[in-house]
């Protein structure tokens, strides 16, 4: 299951793919967009605040202009902007109302803004209607959230309703439209005070928004405007809201000039730029991928045959030239690299204008006068310098946390397309430009830095909660290993050249190959320094508390280096540095309450004990009283969904080191508790009936399907030894204690009717099967032909084991 702090996760059975982002305050930031109520939209039309307020007579008659504008926007017919009503008539109704003047601003707007019009008059129009939206948006943006949710904001919703959002569109889309060799120029500020106008109205008034998003001129219009560095900041945040409530993905390949565009963008711009990007290439629904089942999912993928829109903008990013390369330097750029305090305080101008970044703005500046008043404080008794004033200093902590702010967007970008279809390129193209050596260098001092004292929170959350930036920051970082280690040989960059010859050193003295990937790595892309980023890891993992979130994301980057084929000498290099104590210490000796986090370290020993009998050894040695052993199976059976990755490791390597005649391992054989605890065949045979038990065809998800493939590494090593029948036998004697006959085979037959159609499907990757196991996927492919073999003779087939008056096996399990 994805861990309770997160949406999801990208890990092998877990391929959610999160948005993890702080600081979001419009429509997708977790505040639910306000909708009106009928006393709000009463109080709008009739001057009153709720029921029972202003004079009946004249909310009849407003009531009734409403009606009529609301009634022709939908049809067509009629009103359909204030700008037809009269002027008369507005002034009227205007006071009693309590319409504060919009319905008349937007009618001397509609004058001024005709297709020959200079626009000269339209500015000082949009500063007397802004003030009226901002405070609005600005009570959204800080309010709780069930105080915003029923607050209602009457300004946005009268200026959306006599037209004004159509009409703000109208004037920006105006130079567009006109044929004439002399375009129209509309001037900096006034598109800004449009683009801000539109977004506050968005933030406050439901369906604003989702009417922009189907606009599709209008969303690749807008892309148009990012080429000015003025406009820069409020057209992306706008794009990237409008983006987040569109049904339809846009195609990147839509937008005119994208290249050119995104190489006229400075470092800054390009990171925000993500933030755009970053709803374009990621898959919808992404946050939920644990909860689609497969069913659901294999018959999604028969109806797109072809690439997603994601993919498709995945791979015109990749065709950009130099983008991946400046996405690794904006990644790996240390704080001092950063552009000049000027600028940046200008940016955090225009964030306070803003309201995406309010919240973060705020923290921002608490931090900042919090460490002025401290440096005041220090310097008071020196002589006569005083303190530099933060107006023309900018905090080291505030440069931190806008570096901070900017890599997030970059690490999630890059983490998407290193699961995309073009993994590889991009493997090659992030190596080539150092971003794990450049990560490494950025460990101590930014990702994993020391809090101060003063560590950024944000409005509305505490300290250790996973949405402030720094706690985000090192989630991402730890998703973008994650993703980068998965089955690829890229993953011995993580070390240093000291740590390259360590692991040759270890398969040297065990006398075994060494890995090729080992011996192919470019040591001139590897990391620098004493440790690398493996190490790094490693130490900050083992000091982390028990209740942190982290736990969960660290033990999956780990597990990560190992997945694959099984290599001794990987594991030997993280036992040696004490992992696999820690792990034990955390499942016994802390006795793991958090089922995430538990998971991740049952897989994680999984990989590391695998076919490793100093492993067992150590665990032996660790694990050295009765009492400490029926902890650690206590973990064990509390959720077999999340422990069967280990039960399958205890069983494959319990089968490999009974093949084998080394003194060592016979040893280790007769004294290690949990190798002769699986030694049972009670235990194998109870571990295979819950297995079978806990999981449906209808249920199946990325999640647990792998308790049917665990259960099917125990039938094919019985197959092997000529047992199979042994083992149907004794399921078919358990379901009858169970005083259920079939229930088991029937539901084991079909989850393996179901085996056949996802795995065998031709887009299907059956390596990661084959690696993790050591059994080649023929076989795989055999034992599950024997096992639904219709031959009821057949001593190896399912069916024989089911009596006839309990047969159920050709159920149609599709999606229905």
């Amino acid at each position: 299951m994805a861990p309770s702090h997160t949406a999801g996760s990208p890990s092998g059975r877990h391929v959610g793919r999160p948005r993890l982002r702080a600081g979001r305050s419009g429509p997708r930031g977790g505040l639910a967009v306000c909708v009106p109520s009928a006393e709000a939209m009463a109080a709008v039309a009739g001057g009153g605040t709720g029921p029972g307020t202003g004079i009946a007579g004249a909310r009849a008659a407003t009531t009734n202009i409403l009606a009529q504008l609301r009634h022709g926007q939908l049809s067509g017919r009629g009103l359909t902007r204030g700008a037809q009503i009269t002027e008369a008539l507005l002034k009227e109704r205007d006071k009693q109302a309590k319409w504060n003047g919009i319905p008349l601003l937007l009618q001397k707007l509609y004058e001024h803004s005709h297709p020959n019009s200079d626009f000269s008059q339209c500015q000082s129009i949009l500063k007397e209607i802004s003030p009226l939206l901002s405070m609005e948006a600005m009570v959204y943006v800080t309010e709780d959230r069930k105080a915003a949710q029923e607050s209602s904001f009457p300004n946005t919703y009268t200026f959306d309703l006599f037209g004004g959002v159509d009409l703000l569109v109208e004037i920006l889309m105006r130079p567009t439209l006109i044929t004439q060799k002399k375009k129209q120029k509309i001037s900096d500020d006034l598109i800004k005070d449009c683009l801000s106008i539109l977004y506050n109205t968005c933030i406050c008034t439901e369906g604003v928004t989702r009417r922009l998003a189907e606009r599709n001129d209008f969303v690749l219009f807008l892309f148009t405007l990012m080429t000015n560095k003025k406009t820069f900041l409020q057209t992306a945040t706008l794009i990237e809201d409008i983006l987040g409530v569109k049904k339809e993905m846009i195609q990147l390949d839509d937008i005119p000039n994208l290249a050119s565009l995104v190489s006229s963008f400075d470092q800054q711009q390009l990171a925000n730029f993500c933030r755009i990007l970053a709803v374009t290439i990621s898959e919808l629904d992404t946050g939920s991928d644990d909860k689609h089942t497969l069913l659901a999912k294999n018959a999604q993928q028969k109806k797109n045959l072809g690439p997603s829109r994601a993919e498709i903008n995945q791979a015109t990013l990749l065709n950009i030239p130099g983008f991946i390369e400046r996405l690794c330097k904006l990644a790996t750029r240390k704080v001092s690299e950063t552009t000049g305090t000027s600028s940046f305080l200008q940016e955090l101008e225009e964030w306070y204008t803003w309201l995406d970044n309010a919240l973060v703005l705020d923290a921002l500046m608490r931090v900042a006068n919090e460490e002025a008043e401290q440096s005041s404080t220090e310097s008071s008794d020196e002589s006569g310098l005083a303190n530099t004033s933060t107006r023309t200093q900018l905090p080291q902590s505030m440069k931190i946390m806008h570096e901070i702010m900017y890599k997030l967007e970059v690490l999630y970008v890059l983490c998407v397309l290193l699961m995309g279809r073009q993994r590889n390129q991009v493997h090659k193209m992030i190596a080539e430009f150092r971003l794990i050596p450049g990560l490494n260098n950025l460990f101590d001092k930014l990702i994993w830095r020391k809090h101060s004292a003063s560590a950024l929170v944000l409005h509305g959350h505490n300290q250790n909660c996973d949405c402030s930036p720094d706690i985000t920051l090192k989630i991402q970082f730890l998703r973008l290993l994650q993703s980068f280690s998965d089955h690829h040989e890229n993953k011995y960059l993580l070390l240093n050249s000291q740590e390259l010859n360590e692991l040759s050193a270890i398969s040297h003295k065990a006398n075994i190959p060494e890995v090729d990937a080992v011996v192919n790595t470019d040591r001139s892309l590897v990391c620098d320094g004493k440790r690398g980023l493996l190490t790094r890891l490693l130490q900050v993992m083992k000091k982390e508390p028990a209740e942190s979130s982290f736990r969960f994301w660290q033990a999956r980057a780990v597990e990560s280096f190992l997945r694959g084929t099984t290599s001794y000498a990987d594991q030997m290099f993280l036992l040696k540095r004490g992992l696999l104590e820690h792990i034990l210490y955390c499942i016994v000796d802390s006795e793991c309450k958090s089922r995430d986090v538990l998971q991740s370290y049952f897989d994680l020993l999984g990989e590391l004990m695998k076919f490793n009998i100093d492993a067992f050894k150590r665990f032996n040695k660790y694990i050295n009283t009765d009492e400490k052993f029926q902890i650690f199976l206590n973990q064990i059976n509390s959720s077999l969904v999340d422990s069967n990755m280990l039960v399958r490791c205890i069983t494959l390597s319990l089968d490999r080191f009974e093949n084998q005649s080394d003194a060592k391992v016979a040893e280790v054989l007769s004294e290690c508790r949990l190798l002769s605890y699986m030694s049972q065949m009670s235990m194998r045979m109870s571990f295979l009936f819950r297995l079978i038990n806990i999981i449906h065809v209808q249920t199946l998800t990325q999640e647990n399907v792998s308790c049917l493939n665990t259960s099917l590494v125990i039938l094919m090593l019985a197959r092997r030894k000529e047992k199979l029948p042994f083992y149907l036998r004794t399921l078919q004697q358990m379901e009858y204690t169970e005083k259920y006959p079939g229930f088991i085979l029937n539901n084991f037959h079909s989850l393996l009717r179901f085996w056949q159609q996802h795995y065998l499907n031709k887009d299907k990757d059956s390596t990661c099967l084959e690696n993790s196991s050591c059994i080649s996927f023929t076989y795989w492919k055999e034992t599950v032909s024997i096992l639904l073999s219709p031959d009821r003779t057949s001593p190896c087939a399912i069916v024989s084991y089911i009596d006839e008056a309990y047969m159920d096996i050709d159920r149609d399990f599709s999606e229905e």
